[in-house]
């Protein structure tokens, strides 16, 4: 049996300008200062992990529990505004990878991304990928992307794995796998991986590096 999990912004879904583009505007709204969009310099790449540090920058942390609910707040409603306002597109190819893994008998799937879930929900139902059964972990279970991605591994719930492979396009997606022994496959141009594709249309390739 393979797990098989995805990274949803810039992964499965054409979302990574827009969703930073939110979540810059929302913190900006509620504590007025600009952050980003150099997210490296971050400890954790999740908007949970991103919003913490900055909390602590500004030294508060004793109304941190507000702020977040409040930048959360804002950044989904900043989401559904864009979404209401603009087609949002998959990444090519992203809906037929994903039910040819949901077809097979072998394969168990899992959404684990570093937005929190509200916001992811509407990025993939907004760009056409509906799966309802698939689990889904976020930055709303967990502040760091490691568990994030072990959590997404628990819901499946199926016990053992021969290998288990994460899709990510970013370098903090690359440096969880790598820290999980996870199989590492990243998905177009943004980073540089021994196991890459442009994007779905070279799905026998993807199939190739996951083991199937």
């Amino acid at each position: 049996m393979h797990l098989v999990l995805f990274d949803i912004d810039g992964t499965l879904v054409e979302s990574y300008d827009f969703d930073t583009e939110c979540f810059q505007a929302a913190t900006k709204d509620i504590l007025g200062v600009t952050i980003g969009p150099d997210w490296s310099r971050y400890n954790h790449v999740t908007d949970a992990g991103i919003l913490t540090e900055v909390i602590e920058e500004l030294h508060l942390q004793s109304d941190s529990e507000r702020i977040t609910t409040e930048v959360k707040a804002r950044f989904v409603s900043r989401v559904a505004d864009y979404i209401s306002c603009h087609d949002v597109f998959p990444i090519f190819g992203a809906y037929e990878f994903i039910s040819q893994l949901v077809a097979r008998q072998d394969v168990a799937l899992a959404f684990a991304t570093g937005g929190w879930s509200e916001s992811a929900r509407m990025k993939l139902e907004a760009a056409g990928i509906c799966f309802p059964s698939i689990p889904l972990a976020s930055s709303s279970d967990h502040f760091r992307r490691i568990e994030i991605m072990r959590l997404a591994e628990r819901r499946v719930g199926n016990g053992h794995y021969d290998a288990i492979t994460y899709f990510g396009d970013g370098p903090w997606d690359q440096k969880a796998s790598e820290t999980l022994g996870y199989n590492f496959i990243s998905v177009g141009n943004r980073i540089s991986s021994p196991q890459s594709i442009r994007d779905y249309s070279e799905a026998d390739v993807a199939f190739r590096y996951i083991g199937l």
